[in-house]
């Protein structure tokens, strides 16, 4: 199941630096392609407001 990156997210950027796919853009909040994004939980691990989760 891909992750979703809620509201807290205070778009540092750490997520999108570990994606190992690349499926992390960046908006007003990052976002994640849920077509990309291959669950292997890299992203949630470093994000410091806890931001992501699974959807």
């Amino acid at each position: 199941m891909p992750r979703f990156i809620t509201d807290s997210c205070i778009a540092c950027g750490s997520c999108a630096a570990e994606c190992p796919v690349d499926c992390i853009s960046e908006g007003d909040i990052y976002v994640i392609d849920p077509e990309l994004c291959i669950d292997c939980g890299s992203c949630e691990e470093v994000c410091p407001a806890d931001a992501i989760i699974e959807k």
